[in-house]
C-alpha cells in the first residue's frame, strides 16, 4: 500500500496544477478533494487550510481521463469506482453536436437582410402548371401584373413554358417580380414569408399532380440579391446575385438566375423522390440479405421499376438539366451567368450521383425481378408437372377399368 501511495503522489504531481488536497490514506475521497488552484475559486481562509471549491468545467473529463491512464490498473479500479468509469466513458463517447447548416444560413441571411439585400425563394410544387389558366386568374385577381413570356428552347413554334407577373402594388422602394415556369416550379424576387405562403397557396389550384408540402418547403432556395455598381455587369459573387439597374436588362438578368434555381430545387424533388423509392425497398434488401422469403409481388415490382424508369426519363430528356437551354445560344453573357449559377447550385455533380443511384436501384430491381420470375416459373412447372401425375393417375385408372373391371 506504501508503495502505491509514493506512485500515486508521483504521478499526479506531473499533472499541471493539481495537487492532493489532503495526506491521509488513500481513499474514493481523494479524486472528489483534487482541485484546480485558480485565484477565482479562493473561498476563504480556515485553520491554515485552503478550501476550493470543484470547478465544472468541460475539461475536468479530460483530466480524470488523463489521471485514470496515468494509474496502474489495480490503482484505477480503487481510485475509480465502477459507476464513475462507466459515467466518464459514456461522457467521452458522446458526439460533439455540430451547428445545423440550416441555422448557420439563417444567421446569415439576416445579416444580408440587415445589409439591404433582398431575397430571392424559389420552389417546386407540382409535376405542371396551366400557365394559360394561371395567367387569366392573375389578371382577375389584379395583385400581379403578367408582363410576358418566355420560350426555354428561344423558339416561336412551341407554346411558352414561363410567365413572368410583376406586383402591381409595391411595399418599399424595390418592386417584386415572379417567374412561374411550366414544370411546376416558381421564383419570387423580394417577396416577404407571408406573401409568399399566400402564393403558394393560390397556385394550388393550377397545379398538376402537386407535391408534399412538406418536401416543398424542404427543398426550397433562398438566394439573396442586390444591384451592381455602375459600370459593372451582372454577377454571381459570394453566393449573392447582382443585377444591373437598367430594368430591361435586369429582367432578363433575373430570368436567368431564376431559371437555375428552378433546375435546383426541381433536382431536390427529384432526389427526395429517390430517397422515399430507396426507403420503401429497404425491407427487400434485408430480406435477399437474410435469405428469406421476398415479400412483393410482380405487378409491385413492375410498378417499382416503372417509378425507376420515369425518373430517369424527367432527369435525363424531360429537363435542361444535362446541357444548356437554348434560349443562352446567342446571349453570351446571360449564358455565363447562368453557367455560374448553375455550377453553384452544384447541378452537374447532383445529376451525376442521381443517375449512379438509379443505376443501382436498376440492377436491385432486375435481380428482384428475376427471382420472382424463376420462382414464377417454378410455380408453373409445379402446376404443370402435377397436372400431368393427375393424368396418368386417370390413365392407370381407366386401363385398370378396362382389363379388370
Amino acid at each position: 500500500m506504501n508503495i502505491l501511495r509514493h506512485y500515486l503522489k508521483r504521478q499526479l504531481s506531473l499533472v499541471s496544477g493539481m495537487q492532493i488536497a489532503n495526506k491521509g490514506k488513500i481513499s474514493e475521497k481523494l479524486i472528489n478533494r483534487i482541485s484546480v488552484r485558480t485565484p477565482q475559486n479562493i473561498t476563504q481562509k480556515s485553520n491554515n487550510v485552503l478550501k476550493f471549491n470543484m470547478i465544472s468545467r468541460n475539461s475536468s473529463n479530460d483530466i480524470t481521463k488523463r489521471l485514470h491512464n496515468l494509474l496502474p490498473k489495480t490503482a484505477s479500479n480503487v481510485l475509480f469506482p465502477l459507476q464513475q468509469q462507466r459515467d466518464l466513458h459514456e461522457t467521452s463517447s458522446i458526439p460533439k453536436k455540430r451547428v445545423a447548416f440550416r441555422k448557420r444560413r439563417n444567421e446569415h441571411q439576416e445579416k444580408l437582410a440587415e445589409n439591404g439585400y433582398f431575397t430571392v425563394m424559389a420552389f417546386a410544387t407540382a409535376e405542371e402548371y396551366d400557365l394559360e389558366k394561371l395567367l387569366i386568374a392573375l389578371k382577375t385577381q389584379d395583385l400581379y401584373e403578367p408582363q410576358r413570356f418566355f420560350n426555354s428552347d428561344d423558339s416561336r413554334e412551341n407554346e411558352p413554358d414561363v410567365l413572368y407577373a410583376k406586383a402591381k402594388y409595391q411595399v418599399g422602394k424595390e418592386e417584386r417580380g415572379l417567374y412561374f415556369f411550366r414544370e411546376g416550379t416558381v421564383v419570387m424576387w423580394n417577396f416577404s414569408d407571408m406573401e409568399s405562403s399566400n402564393m403558394l397557396a393560390f397556385l394550388k389550384n393550377y397545379e398538376q399532380d402537386s407535391y408534399d408540402e412538406n418536401i416543398v418547403l424542404d427543398e426550397s432556395e433562398i438566394m439573396f440579391y442586390n444591384y451592381s455598381k455602375e459600370n459593372q455587369t451582372a454577377a454571381l459573387k459570394n453566393g449573392n446575385f447582382y443585377i444591373t439597374k437598367s430594368e430591361n436588362d435586369n429582367v432578363l438578368e433575373r430570368y436567368t438566375f431564376s431559371n437555375a434555381m428552378s433546375l435546383s430545387v426541381k433536382l431536390g424533388i427529384w432526389e427526395a423522390s429517390l430517397d422515399k423509392y430507396v426507403d420503401s425497398m429497404a425491407y427487400v434488401t434485408e430480406d435477399l440479405k437474410q435469405g428469406n422469403k421476398i415479400k412483393i409481388t410482380r405487378p409491385d415490382m413492375l410498378r417499382k421499376t416503372g417509378e425507376l424508369f420515369a425518373l430517369r426519363h424527367l432527369i435525363n430528356l424531360s429537363s435542361d438539366l444535362l446541357d444548356t437551354p437554348d434560349f443562352y445560344w446567342d446571349r453570351e453573357q446571360l449564358e455565363n451567368l447562368y453557367s455560374q449559377t448553375y455550377n453553384y447550385f452544384n447541378i452537374s455533380k447532383r445529376t451525376r450521383v442521381m443517375n449512379e443511384k438509379i443505376n443501382h436501384c436498376v440492377e436491385l430491381a432486375d435481380l428482384i425481378t428475376s427471382n420472382l420470375n424463376d420462382i414464377h416459373h417454378v410455380r408453373l412447372e409445379k402446376i404443370i408437372i402435377y397436372l400431368i401425375l393427375i393424368e396418368v393417375i386417370f390413365e392407370f385408372i381407366h386401363y385398370a377399368e378396362r382389363y379388370y373391371g
